[in-house]
């Protein structure tokens, strides 16, 4: 397993605050950036799950998803994203959904 001081940082954190929903999304995040995708999208499925109001999420996994030729999932995870991010009332985070959506039904056609 690849690591680097930030994620042993975070895993760290983590052991005192496991729910932490920052915690586990920056850790997907440098995931991310190693190529452990499937750590990744372990980590982003169980932040849906357990945190789904947490909008920051949806944007870098469906963008994950979407950089795997999973089209149609990363559609349903950036609407509903967009949804979240509106009710929360989050103009920014909504806005760069809708980008990324659209960027992605653009690519399909």
């Amino acid at each position: 397993m690849v690591e680097n001081s930030r994620i042993k940082q975070i895993i760290t954190f983590l052991n005192d605050s496991p729910e932490d929903a920052f915690l586990n999304y920056a850790l997907a995040i440098e995931y991310i950036g190693l190529n452990e995708t499937i750590k990744a999208k372990d980590i982003f499925d169980k932040l849906v799950t357990n945190h789904p109001r947490y909008s920051a999420t949806y944007y870098h996994y469906g963008k994950l998803i979407q950089s795997e030729g999973e089209a149609e999932a990363a559609k349903v995870i950036f609407e509903n994203g967009i949804k979240i991010a509106v009710e929360n009332k989050e103009t920014h985070a909504a806005a760069e959904l809708r980008t990324a959506l659209n960027e992605l039904l653009y690519d399909e056609d």
